[in-house]
């Protein structure tokens, strides 16, 4: 929802307001200070499902009505207040579109909006009590710190239905035999974890429907049919509790926690009559097929990929972007909810959402945005059946690009530990030669050299080591000004001199009659976007960049881009290399400040939201074709393409186009984003005899 518009006032109607005292008539805002109604009429309570103790939805009972709160122009800020309210220290984080499930009753404020240090909700501005356009999906809530106020008194704080709240779901597999059985599990009794502790389900009335919302809580896309005889007579042997019952899913909730369901009393002495524990057996998606030990199976066809997630730091999250018309974009976030986060989840091979993010929180994309207003039930197979709106340019911005969180299935990675120590005292070397593609979840799934180790010494200087971080930046290359830019020109070499000593052209060149002739150069211009979570910053310290006196500035790192130009079969007919001349903010957002620049010696780096630009006339912006005769060619730039500096992904670093070479002109289209891996990488991954490739598929 969009707050009402405000009237706008002239300089000289407000000096006459001054000058009057008074305005008949006058205006008032769309978002007001709330008169000082004192918070002690006021009661506050987290409700909604699931959720821990410290977070929930925000609910507010005034003049004896329990409320909401409606998430439009929602922040942190407001969290804080309300936090505090709660009786929490302050807050670290907030949540939209009713995460814990939509309230009841009145909306009792919309568009509130505070500084953060106000001691009371009453004292920030809003539409007023009561007035509201918003409908309970747009429900707000809030995540406090689990740090409570020193003495505060929580009499007019109530936690609602804390005791009967579904905290967990989990599957247990049957005891059969003594092996241990591999993660993920997919097939088990359900039980659920409660304030006293785990139990069962009865699974008298259980539907298809209930195992679908079960599995995809536990991080499988889908359920299928389970032998329930064999379960029926293992339970025989065993003893049960359950703790809940009359589980009615509709099939497209998030969590079990949303389903219609019934909790047992702690009196009621006859559980489950007739019944037993109920049983789930989950299809696991094709990241994690192999890890369960599942038969591999014939995959099916399928068409190519038209969803993808980009920007995340771990598997199943990440900025939605869509394919049309050949072309990726990304989806507005107006009306972005579980519904809709769950269908992505699901079609990607995951399990539902566990949050539906907006306001670009996985990074601004780039190019398009090719959905708004999504409005999914639940149940369909791709984002792209569920009704939506096909917008123009105008319509959304990137700032409000929609982003995922998939529930995922526990395998037993996630509390791995990775130890970071002085390798002095390393006796083995047990891994060499690993390439992995991002998406492993652990290096024995990365291709390596088996148990051929390349290492033939130890010590530090040979062991691998590495430093984690929750963001990365985004490298990408804006493909299209690459096409409208690219023309060849001959350039005399008397005034290539600074160009050769940076080893900017063909090994020809050393040959040619200096300073007479000239040399063939394929010039275009690239503009890097980083579209990532962090910024990009050089690997090397400024105290060992270079000064190169020819260009009079600091190159930070060897190597930022290749230039090749490739016959059809891939083979290298011309190259050309450019050491980051400066990495620094041509131009950004327009929320968004230049932090990095190339003079006085500055530091070097691109921003979150911000390019570097590198004009096509400027040395080495080129390739040098002086030795490339007549021909189809493929022209690949690749970014960062030694991987020097972390990025949340690897697979958009390379571009191609499509090139047609006469002898005096050139043609270059079909640009596009693509994989490509530079010749360094490749010749630093030696085959080796009996060396594996463990590749999920």
């Amino acid at each position: 929802m969009r707050p009402v518009s405000v009237w706008q006032w002239s300089p000289q109607g407000l000096l006459l307001c001054l000058l009057c005292n008074s305005c008949l008539g006058s205006p008032s805002p769309s978002t007001v200070p709330e008169k000082k109604a004192s918070s002690q009429e006021l009661r506050f309570r987290l409700a909604g499902f699931p959720r821990k103790p410290f977070e929930g939805r925000v609910e507010i009972q005034r003049a004896g009505e329990w409320g909401t709160i409606c998430d439009d122009d929602f922040t942190l800020q407001a969290a804080h207040v309300l936090c505090r309210e709660l009786g929490f220290t302050e807050a670290t984080g907030w949540t939209h579109s009713a995460k814990y499930g939509p309230g009841t009753g009145r909306i009792w404020l919309d568009n509130l909006s505070c500084r953060g240090t106000e001691q009371s909700v009453t004292e920030c501005a809003s539409r007023g009590w009561g007035n509201s356009d918003c409908t309970h999906d747009e429900d707000a809530g809030v995540i406090c710190k689990d740090e409570r106020l020193p003495g505060f008194s929580d009499s007019n704080v109530i936690e609602v239905d804390r005791h009967l709240q579904v905290e967990e779901v989990r599957l247990r597999p049957a005891v059969v035999g003594r092996g241990r059985r591999p993660l993920p599990v997919t097939e088990g009794l359900v039980e659920v974890r409660l304030p006293d502790g785990w139990s069962q389900v009865c699974d008298k009335g259980w539907s298809a429907h209930n195992s679908h919302v079960v599995c995809g809580t536990l991080g499988f896309p889908s359920e299928k049919r389970v032998n329930v005889a064999f379960y029926r007579l293992l339970a025989q042997r065993q003893q049960h509790f359950f703790g809940l019952h009359g589980v009615a899913c509709v099939g497209t909730e998030a969590h079990l926690s949303l389903c219609s369901l019934e909790f047992y009393r702690a009196n009621d002495t006859t559980r489950c009559p007739g019944g037993g524990p109920a049983v789930v057996s989950c299809v696991p998606g094709p990241l994690y097929a192999a890890s369960s030990g599942q038969k591999k199976q014939q995959a099916k066809p399928q068409g190519e990929a038209r969803v993808r997630l980009k920007g995340g730091a771990h598997p199943g999250e990440g900025r939605v972007e869509v394919l049309k018309a050949g072309t990726w974009g990304t989806v507005c976030d107006r009306k972005w909810d579980l519904q809709a986060a769950s269908v992505v989840c699901r079609e990607l091979g995951f399990g539902s959402a566990r949050e539906a993010l907006t306001g670009a929180r996985m990074g601004q994309g780039m190019g398009a945005v090719h959905l708004s207003e999504v409005r999914c039930s639940g149940q369909e197979p791709s984002l792209w059946k569920c009704p939506h709106k096909n917008i123009t340019a105008e319509d959304c911005s990137h700032s409000q690009d929609a982003a995922v969180r998939c529930n995922l299935p526990h395998t037993g990675v996630e509390a791995k530990e990775t130890w970071y120590w002085d390798s002095g005292n390393i006796t083995e070397v047990v891994m060499s030669g690993v390439r992995c593609r991002g998406t492993e979840l652990s290096l024995d799934q990365c291709a390596h050299h088996g148990t051929h180790v390349a290492c033939k010494r130890t010590g530090t200087h040979f062991t691998a080591g590495v430093i984690c971080s929750e963001t990365a930046s985004d490298l990408l290359l804006h493909s299209a000004l690459v096409q409208e830019t690219a023309y060849i020109e001959d350039r005399p070499l008397h005034m290539l001199y600074c160009a050769a000593e940076e080893n900017c052209l063909a090994s020809s060149a050393r040959s040619a009659n200096w300073p007479y002739g000239h040399r063939r150069l394929l010039r275009f211009s690239s503009q890097i976007h980083n579209l990532g979570r962090a910024d990009f910053r050089p690997k090397a310290g400024r105290h060992s960049w270079v000064w190169h006196e020819c260009h009079g500035h600091y190159h930070s790192m060897d190597i930022f881009t290749h230039y090749d130009i490739l016959t059809p079969n891939g083979t290298k007919v011309a190259e050309g290399h450019k050491a980051s001349f400066c990495l620094e903010d041509t131009e950004c957002q327009e929320d968004v400040s230049k932090r990095y620049e190339c003079a006085n010696f500055g530091e070097q780096g691109i921003t979150v939201g911000c390019w570097d630009l590198y004009r096509h006339d400027i040395d080495c912006q080129w390739i040098d074709i002086t030795d490339v005769k007549p021909g189809n060619y493929i022209l690949q730039v690749v970014i960062n393409p030694n991987f020097e500096v972390a990025e949340s992904d690897f697979t958009n670093n390379a571009m191609k186009c499509n090139c047609k070479y006469d002898g005096h002109r050139i043609w270059v289209h079909n640009c596009h984003i693509g994989d490509a891996f530079s010749e360094e990488a490749n010749r630093r991954f030696e085959r080796y005899p009996g060396q594996t490739s463990n590749q999920i598929i």
